[in-house]
This record gives C-alpha cells, sequence and structure tokens, in this order.
C-alpha cells in the first residue's frame, strides 16, 4: 500500500511577529510540497488569538489550499458565533475544527456555550451543511473528564450534534487509540476518528505540552529522551524513527489520515512522511 494514499493534513499556529508569520510562509510552502488534504490554525485560550487565526487561514486560501479554522466557544454568546461563521463564510472557509476551548487562566465558563456539542449543533443549526465539522478526541481521556465513560459519551455527544469527523489529541500508544475508536464505534459513532501526530524535535518541550494536556509519555520514550540529555541531535534522530514506527502501525491498520501537529516547523513532519513513502 502506497503512503500517499493516506490523506495527510498539517496543524498551524498563529504567529505573534511579522518574522514569525514570514517565517511561517516559508514552513507552509515546503509543506504543500506534500500535498496535504488541509491545513489548520489553532485559536489562543478564550479566543485569545482569533485575528491571527483568521488572517493565517485567509493566506492559506489565498495560496491554493483547503483551510480549517479552530473555532472555540468559550465565553462565546451566540450573537458573537453568528457573526464570526459569517465572515468564515465570507472568506470562503469550509472547515471548522470545533471545540470549547481551554479556559484562560482565573477565567469562569461563561458564555453560552458549555460543551463543544453545544458549539457543533448551532453551528449545524445555522448554517447547514456550509462546513465540514472536525471535533477533538481524546484517546487518553480528556484531562477534564469525570471518568473514561463519561469522556466517551461527550465525544459521542459532538459527533451526534452533526460532526464530520474527528482529530485526536496527539499519543504514542497506538493501542489507546485504536481501544478508543472501537468504543466509540460500540456507541454508535460511525465518523472518521483522525490520528493526531506530534513529531519529537525537543524533550524539554514535549514534556511540557504533555503534562499540560493529559497526553502520555510512555516510560520508555521518556527514559531514553532523558538518557540524551541536551544532544538535539540524538533527540531528533529517536524522535524521527519512534514517530515514523508509529505511523507505519497506524497506516498498516488502516486509518481514515494523519493529522500533523507541525508546531509551525516543517522539517520532523516532512522527513517523517518521506519514510513512510519509503516504508
Amino acid at each position: 500500500m502506497n503512503a500517499m494514499t493516506l490523506p495527510i493534513s498539517f496543524e498551524f499556529f498563529p504567529t505573534k511577529t511579522p518574522e514569525g508569520a514570514a517565517k511561517l510562509r516559508v514552513t507552509r510552502q515546503q509543506l504543500y510540497a506534500l500535498k496535504p488534504e488541509f491545513c489548520s490554525v489553532t485559536f489562543g485560550a478564550g479566543g485569545s488569538t482569533q485575528e491571527g487565526t483568521f488572517a493565517a487561514v485567509k493566506e492559506i486560501l489565498a495560496e491554493g489550499v483547503e483551510a480549517a479554522s479552530h473555532f472555540s466557544c468559550v465565553g462565546a454568546t451566540k450573537a458573537t458565533v453568528r457573526e464570526q461563521l459569517a465572515l468564515l463564510q465570507a472568506m470562503g472557509v469550509k472547515r471548522l475544527v470545533a471545540l470549547r476551548g481551554d479556559l484562560p487562566s482565573g477565567f469562569g465558563m461563561g458564555g453560552e456555550f458549555h460543551h463543544a456539542s453545544d458549539l457543533v449543533a448551532f453551528i449545524r443549526a445555522e448554517t447547514g451543511d456550509a462546513f465540514h465539522i472536525e471535533v477533538a478526541a481524546y484517546p487518553e481521556i480528556h484531562p477534564q473528564a469525570k471518568s473514561a465513560e463519561a469522556d466517551l459519551q461527550a465525544f459521542a455527544a459532538k459527533v451526534k450534534a452533526g460532526a464530520n469527523a474527528a482529530i485526536t489529541q496527539y499519543f504514542f500508544n497506538s493501542d489507546g487509540y485504536f481501544r478508543f475508536v472501537d468504543d466509540a464505534y460500540k456507541l454508535g459513532v460511525e465518523v472518521p476518528v483522525v490520528p493526531g501526530i506530534m513529531p519529537i524535535t525537543s524533550s524539554t518541550q514535549l514534556m511540557r505540552f504533555s503534562d499540560a494536556c493529559g497526553a502520555e509519555i510512555p516510560r520508555w520514550i521518556r527514559l531514553r529522551l532523558q538518557g540524551y540529555g541536551d544532544d538535539t541531535d540524538s533527540i531528533k534522530a529517536f524522535g524521527l524513527d519512534v514517530i515514523t514506527d508509529l505511523c507505519d502501525q497506524l497506516h498498516m491498520a488502516g486509518v481514515p489520515g494523519i493529522h500533523f501537529y507541525t508546531m509551525n516547523q516543517a522539517g520532523a513532519t516532512s522527513e517523517i512522511i518521506r519514510r513512510l513513502q519509503l516504508a
């Protein structure tokens, strides 16, 4: 099976400076050569980067690639969401990644939407089938979920509200992903659940992110990374091997696609995809 029959997509985050934006344009061009199905752009906590998100989405569309805007509802009202949806439709956006979103520190829930499923249902009611809606899935359980079962039910509710597909939080253990998909299927969820993959390029960054989002770093990976200390070349080489192997397992098992969390860098993601073609 040729790896390029597997749809791939990339996630970027909006930059804060003109230099960052220029660098991201170069990164995007390098990754476009790999023919992604779409590229998504994240939203900061409480929608704090909304302008930057929409600006990056607009650029990606102008570059001839399908763009998905992350869309969070923390603190939002129906009126603000309606306004943003109209703006995105006018820009020609056809894909959304609908999320509850992270709460900024010291911020109560507020707003008229309490769950991502409320947002998905509202988008469908307002815009019909104008958008292809992706939602988040957590194979290793959302850090704020009361239980694994409650988390699965919350995921199923988002799909029943009208989501077309899901993208997972990144993970390093394929068994957890397969178990999650099986359990969701038993609840009647039949939409594609695309694995989200984070290339390993820095151990400190990986530990920090994983602690914050509840992604499990297997002990053997953690210990190997600690063993490399500050040897960035060894960390990158090890990371490429581990993630290529993970993607290969997922690909062989017939996943519906792979979504790469690029961290606005082209190198590791490009190399992993290049290796998969040779696999």
